[in-house]
């Protein structure tokens, strides 16, 4: 491309081409030795690459190759006339090809009239394909480039970068005289079009550089971003070098390093690529990943993988070269295409003006002079939620002017003040503090946190890096602050306008997972970072402490909601000790609710909400009823009941048959589940007395419902096997179980529940598909032994590239007479239903599970007892099932 300083130089090293003619001469047909000495080409390109030489010279190297060949293979050929030219366009007409890139040819004809060079063309091109070259080809006119170059944006694009490879070089010449910006694709409607498309593409990639497989040529910060800000330029300036852009105010020299580092690494990767593949590919999967930080250099730490190494590297690029877009196009726009336009101008003090909705310096000095303004600027946009944005010269003035934040500048106690009035403020301060990061300040102002810019877990379940992660659990906040919230937040909505200090969430989100990649428990090492932030910004020791313990307690909430039985009264009161007040409980919610959320698109669902729901709602009763006056079980238990039986007799239910049923049930039962839950399944059971076949219910949340899953009531016979039958039923229809209660009542009939999502993990409500799910538990569970087969679909690719060990930890539940067993595994297609067999062939009886299902793993909590009612105690028996779970379930 044109904006770096690196020339290249033909290397007869690579090609040789007296040696090449020397070879075709022995050669009856010319296919072998072309073919040959391509491979060659390429054999040495790799070689050079494996060693380390310049990635620019093997990217130029082989498209000089390339040009070498196609001339003398041309000149084999009978050409009639000088009316026809050979060019290279595109990506090769930048003179760049990576191992297996589009090599885009053009025939271009001065006359209309392909006649004469019909059969050389056919010749031509079929000897290429004959070779082993896949190329891109059109034959056009000067007439029609000019034609369909005005009609389209994409063919104009093409053909601003060619080469003559062979034939008249005039005929180039008049054709860009015919594509000129005076006659078509003026420089402003050029960069209309371009910046549409390109606003278009990276909402395909949802506008962000974080993704687990980036696409390094399409995604935000990858090489077409490069791309574009050449052809923007030369649509303007014209082909200028490096020297005439830098000098025209396009851009200054720390932007063009920028440009060229960041094009120099991903043609690393793209290089790599290819060659790894044997084909064009340029999405970074993982299993690419690992073999190309590996062939990097990269290797292993304690605390840090190899990839993750190679990716944070990854990202930083991109996250730069995504921000040095953004400013050039804004740049190009405010001043090259409407300079001349009159912006309305108000001031906002002396150091700064908004100009057009813009915020800008009023003199190019103002970081220079006053080093505080870097960080006044921000919270100016936050007091003043009109302005739109900043202008693109004053985000260059902040970029050249951030290394003045230092540790003097970070002790000065008006830039704390200023810091921490941002965060006082009205305003959006999320968005605020993007902006900082997209501008390199806020890694600048809190150097832990810059540690952690482009920091990835290679995992599937944290999908963003940990900086964007944390980005967006602080954009989740500001909108539980939004009135539009309520449906899908309600408590969260609520709560957050309800916290005393909003400053103490936005700090505890920004240091939630700072301590990640440096070793350690990431909690307590952000809990001391936090700790010293608020001692340094003058936080009173309270609000510290609540800051600190937020940090460090994070993942409380969430873990217990999703790994404990948040029925039964001791976890409550348990986690109510833990968080203490109703203060740090609400706090707690509202941060694990952003987390969540902020986490991965497919981890927020309505169920998850109505787990933490219930444990806020169950831990605030507590905490006002006083921690010292535990709920009594057998008063919750005949609360429980006498509520039920009430609203039964309300709807005219047979008191007496009622009471007999609930004779065959334990307390547990009650404990278990909701009054209006107890009424649902009585009234279903006593109308299904008398049928041979399994009672299946089902409830679905309301359309107005966003919170909650489907609930599926199974009581049928008692069976060893009905737990595994039933995960089996369900993942043949494509449904995820994520909470099982497993009872059985004193005449062995089983009341089991559980909580089921789609593979969209969403709540299943449509009436049609809850009828064929009934109907099909009906069929599989009326003979269980008559076993569903367990699904065995393809493991998806992503998960084949991870090596997740199986293990499986075990505890005693003294409370409820029972043991935990807690799973980790590898995730894949019936893996629930492998479990429940296991447990039968284990003689162990299941009575509640909370799944989880965290990217390519699993973190499933089962509740076991043996088959007598008893917890599972004995170390031998407890090792057997140990064993045969992670035999059958390692994978």
């Amino acid at each position: 491309m044109l904006l770096h300083h690196h020339r290249f130089r033909p290397d007869p090293g690579l090609f040789d081409g007296e040696a090449f003619a020397a070879e075709l001469a022995t050669h009856r047909s010319p296919i072998a030795p072309f073919k040959a000495e391509l491979k060659a080409i390429q054999a040495r390109l790799d070689e050079r690459f494996r060693g380390g030489a310049d990635i620019r010279d093997l990217v130029r190297g082989r498209a000089w190759c390339l040009d070498q060949l196609l001339a003398i293979a041309w000149a084999r050929h009978p050409w009639s006339e000088e009316g026809i030219a050979l060019l290279a366009v595109g990506g090769y007409g930048r003179g760049e090809l990576h191992p297996h890139s589009d090599i885009d040819l053009l025939f271009l004809l001065e006359e209309d009239d392909d006649a004469p060079y019909r059969e050389s063309l056919t010749a031509f091109i079929t000897f290429l394909w004959d070779i082993g070259l896949e190329i891109g080809h059109s034959v056009r006119s000067l007439n029609d480039c000019e034609r369909e170059a005005r009609d389209d944006v994409t063919v104009i694009t093409n053909l601003l970068e060619t080469r003559t490879l062979a034939g008249p070089e005039r005929l180039r010449q008049a054709m860009r005289q015919r594509l000129a910006t005076e006659r078509l694709w003026p420089a402003d409607r050029f960069f209309e079009a371009k910046w549409q498309e390109q606003i278009a593409r990276h909402y395909r990639y949802n506008n962000s550089e974080y993704h687990l497989e980036p696409n390094i040529k399409s995604s935000p910060g990858g090489l077409r971003d490069i791309q574009m800000i050449g052809w923007v330029a030369k649509r303007h300036f014209g082909p200028l070098g490096y020297e005439e852009l830098v000098a025209n105010g396009f851009m200054n020299d720390a932007e063009l390093r920028i440009l060229s580092q960041g094009q120099a690494f991903l043609w690393q990767v793209r290089y790599a690529l290819h060659m790894l593949t044997g084909r064009a590919e340029d999405r970074l999967q993982f299993d690419h990943q690992r073999t190309i930080a590996e062939l990097f250099g990269y290797r292993d730490t304690p605390e840090r993988l190899a990839v993750e190494q190679f990716m944070k590297r990854y990202y930083r690029h991109v996250t730069a070269l995504a921000g040095l877009n953004d400013m050039l196009l804004q740049h190009f726009d405010e001043v090259i295409l409407r300079g001349e336009e009159r912006l309305e101008t108000r001031p906002l003090n002396d150091r700064f003006e908004v100009t057009g909705g813009y915020i800008q310096a009023r003199s190019p000095g103002v970081f220079r002079y006053r080093p505080a303004a870097l960080l006044e600027l921000f919270l100016l946009m936050a007091q003043h939620p009109e302005i739109e944005g900043v202008r693109a010269d004053t985000i260059r003035l902040i970029r050249d002017h951030r290394h003045l934040i230092d540790d003097l500048y970070r002790d000065d106690l008006r830039h704390q003040s200023l810091f921490m009035e941002l965060l006082r403020s009205s305003g959006n301060v999320a968005r605020q503090l993007r902006r900082m990061n997209r501008y390199g300040v806020l890694g600048k102002y809190l150097p832990e946190f810059g540690q952690a810019v482009g920091l990835m877990q290679h995992d599937l379940f944290h999908i963003y890096t940990v900086d964007a992660h944390t980005l967006r659990l602080l954009k989740c906040i500001q909108r539980f602050r939004e009135p539009e919230a309520r449906e899908e937040f309600p408590v969260a909505s609520v709560l957050v306008h309800q916290l005393p200090k909003l400053e103490l969430l936005w700090i505890a989100g920004l240091y939630h997972d700072i301590g990640k990649g440096r070793g350690g428990d990431h909690s307590i090492l952000g809990a001391r970072d936090a700790e010293a932030f608020c001692e340094r910004h003058g936080l009173s020791p309270r609000d510290t402490r609540l800051v600190s313990w937020l940090v460090e307690n994070h993942l409380l909430m969430s873990k217990v909601a999703q790994k404990r039985d948040i029925t039964d009264p001791d976890v409550i009161r348990d986690f109510a000790r833990l968080v203490r007040d109703e203060i740090h409980l609400d706090y707690l919610y509202v941060l694990t609710v952003a987390d969540i959320s902020a986490t991965n698109p497919a981890l927020w669902n309505g169920w998850r909400a109505s787990l933490l729901r219930q444990l806020h709602g169950e831990t605030k009763r507590a905490l006002r009823r006083g921690l010292e006056n535990p709920p009594d079980r057998e008063d919750w238990v005949r609360e429980t009941r006498e509520e039920a039986f009430s609203l039964l007799l309300a709807v005219g239910a047979d008191g007496q048959r009622v009471a007999r049923l609930w004779d065959s049930l334990g307390e547990e039962y009650f404990l278990q589940y909701a009054p209006s839950e107890i009424v649902w399944q009585t009234q279903g059971i006593l109308a299904h007395e008398g049928s041979e076949l399994p009672l299946i219910l089902i409830s679905a949340p309301t359309e107005d419902m966003a919170e909650g899953g489907t609930k599926v009531f199974i009581h049928t016979r008692s069976a060893d096997d009905l737990f595994a039958a039933t995960a089996a039923a369900m993942d043949q229809l494509g449904l995820s179980i994520h909470d099982a209660r497993i009872a059985t009542s004193s005449n062995d009939w089983t009341l089991n529940t559980f909580i089921v999502l789609d593979h969209q993990h969403q709540a299943i409500r449509d009436r049609a598909q809850l009828e064929e799910i009934r109907a099909h538990l009906v069929e599989e569970l009326d003979d269980p032994e008559d076993y569903p087969q367990i699904v065995t679909r393809h493991t998806p690719r992503q998960l084949k590239h991870f090596q997740v060990p199986t293990r499986v930890a075990l505890e005693q539940d003294l409370a409820n007479e029972r043991t935990m067993l807690e799973l980790v595994a590898p995730d894949r297609p019936g893996l629930l239903a492998r479990v429940g067999r296991i447990f039968m062939e284990q003689d162990i009886a299941l009575s509640a599970a909370k799944i989880a299902t965290l990217g390519e793993r699993v973190e499933d909590v089962f509740f076991i007892t043996t088959k007598a009612g008893e917890p599972l105690t004995d170390p031998a028996r407890q090792e057997r099932l140990r064993a045969r779970l992670i035999e059958v379930l390692d994978v």
